[in-house]
């Protein structure tokens, strides 16, 4: 089933069928010198989730000019609104300078269908602050997980991303099953990474081509990348953290989890863009070595 543009207000939403991984968030459209292209933390995760095996859902709010063919038979609701957050990446070797052109509708939980509010994993992930960073109690999900990039971002008149605090911390971070976080988010700042690892149950923080670092029991260690040819590595946190909430519940190790998502995020920097969402044989691949 495929719902796209849905209204979110129409009453056929209650029959909607339930999900087991439900991402809420803006997909992004990027601006690329190859043309624009759909992206966004909901879209890559959405689609790994799928690639993994999982039923999932979007809740999401999207522009007219954006595109979303990519998640054929993944459920979206999509509120409407006049344009797609819009984002633009300039980069100078490994460094990366980004600009919010637009910004779509704000998400409220009221959106998500009641028939969605149970799903096994609701990820939050949003992209542009788009959405509160606490779920309504009247949420139950057996895992919730967080990737607050956009509640760490903000933008001037310059529409140039800078890092920001983010609102409501703690009660979020405390109330997360787990937290996903690049060391770009929060611009390396150890200190911050050690605070948040100790206001949440399990914090991954991945670390581009070196991979990523676990802190979790109070406990902390890193998980090494292999050594693969970069083509594009947008999404790749994206992929790392669906990959990682969906292990994370299936096993509940977070250590087996993280070295999971790690190799899978591997693999999806090899290809551009949404073509880099991991495929069976790698899936299979990333599975036999975790066991070794």
């Amino acid at each position: 089933m495929w719902v796209s543009r849905y209204n979110s207000y129409m009453p056929d939403l209650v029959s909607l069928e339930p999900v087991d991984y439900l991402v809420v968030g803006h997909v992004a459209h990027d601006l690329t010198p190859e043309g624009p292209r759909l992206g966004g933390t909901a879209a890559y995760s959405a689609l790994t989730a799928r690639a993994l095996g999982v039923r999932a859902g979007v809740v999401t709010a999207v522009g007219p000019e954006t595109s979303l063919a990519a998640l054929q038979d993944i459920p979206v609701v999509s509120l409407h609104s006049p344009r797609s957050t819009t984002f633009e990446n300039i980069y100078s070797g490994h460094e990366r300078t980004q600009y919010v052109r637009a910004q779509a509708a704000r998400i409220d939980f009221q959106h998500v269908p009641e028939s969605w509010r149970g799903a096994a994993i609701i990820h939050l992930g949003p992209i542009a602050n788009e959405m509160d960073s606490s779920l309504p109690e009247s949420f139950s999900p057996a895992l919730l997980g967080l990737t607050p990039q956009g509640w760490m971002r903000q933008w001037g008149t310059d529409a140039r991303v800078a890092p920001a605090a983010w609102q409501g911390a703690e009660t979020a971070l405390r109330r997360a099953g787990a937290v996903v976080i690049s060391r770009e988010d929060v611009s390396g700042d150890e200190e911050l990474i050690e605070h948040m690892a100790h206001q949440t149950p399990v914090l991954a923080v991945t670390e581009a081509a070196a991979g990523a670092v676990l802190y979790w029991n109070g406990d902390r260690r890193r998980f090494r990348a292999p050594p693969v040819p970069e083509i594009d590595a947008t999404g790749a946190g994206d992929v790392f953290a669906a990959a990682f909430f969906i292990r994370l519940l299936t096993t509940r190790d977070p250590w087996e989890a993280t070295r999971f998502a790690t190799l899978v995020a591997s693999r999806s920097i090899t290809r551009v863009g949404l073509d880099g969402i991991p495929t069976l044989p790698e899936i299979e691949e990333c599975k036999i070595e975790v066991l070794h």
